[in-house]
Formats: structure tokens, C-alpha cells, sequence
């Protein structure tokens, strides 16, 4: 993997309810696929792109997005890099290494009723077309 050239602050937006020093790890089932285990932990360097990803993970506890650093090498996200945007315009990374929690961050963007309905309805039609999520 080739190291981006970005250097954060980095963001993971999960409804998990976490401590600082815990590790994230990929092995987990996607929130977009659920029968897929996914090989990588995604983060970004965005904060409301994280929250974006807490809002739609799955689960009924509150959405959360914490401040990580990368234990290991990270690339960009190929799910979202020159696949449906040229270059890394939304700053969305994933490693095989842990995520370190380092941080909580609550100064992000909550997404209305209405535009959470519409991520879902989304999703769900990308689903329905079976689009391929690279693993």
C-alpha cells in the first residue's frame, strides 16, 4: 500500500460505544452489506463524512463519531476513489491495521429524518443493483 498524502485529523463514525485506546479492527460485518465480513476498518478525514457512516451504521444505540490515528499503512478507499469520485475528493481511507481511539468529537452535522430516509433508500437501490463493494 501506498501511503496518502494526507495527514488528518482522521474520523470513524460508528455506533459503538467506545473508550480511548481501543482498537478498531477489521473482521466486522458492513453496515452497507451485512453479509459481507469486511478485510479493512474505513475512516476519513472529514468529520461529517464520519457521521455520515454513524448515522447509517447498523444498530439502535446513538451515532458516534470518534477522533482516530492509523497503527499501521492506510489507502485510499478504492469503494469511493476514482470508482464513483476522480481523485479523493470525500478523504476516505481503510487499512488491514487497527484504528486507536483517540478522541470523541461531537460538533458534527446530524443528518434530518428525511436525509437519513434518503441515504437508506440509496443504499438500498445500490443494493438492489448488487453494485460491488471491494473488499
Amino acid at each position: 500500500m501506498t501511503q496518502p498524502l494526507d495527514d488528518g485529523p482522521f474520523y470513524h463514525g460508528t455506533k459503538a460505544d467506545l473508550q480511548l485506546g481501543d482498537l478498531l479492527t477489521p473482521g466486522f460485518q458492513s453496515n452497507y452489506r451485512p453479509e459481507i465480513v469486511m478485510n479493512h476498518i474505513y475512516f476519513t478525514a472529514t468529520r461529517d463524512g464520519a457521521g455520515l457512516a454513524a448515522e447509517l451504521a447498523a444498530g439502535d444505540a446513538p451515532p458516534r463519531v470518534y477522533l482516530v490515528e492509523p497503527t499501521g499503512p492506510f489507502e485510499d478507499d478504492p469503494n469511493v476513489t476514482d470508482k464513483k469520485f476522480p481523485g479523493n475528493p470525500t478523504r476516505s481511507y481503510r487499512s488491514s491495521a487497527p484504528l486507536r481511539v483517540v478522541g470523541e468529537v461531537d460538533d458534527w452535522v446530524r443528518l434530518t429524518p428525511e436525509q437519513l430516509q434518503a441515504w437508506r433508500d440509496r443504499i438500498a437501490a445500490i443494493n438492489a443493483e448488487r453494485g460491488e463493494i471491494i473488499n
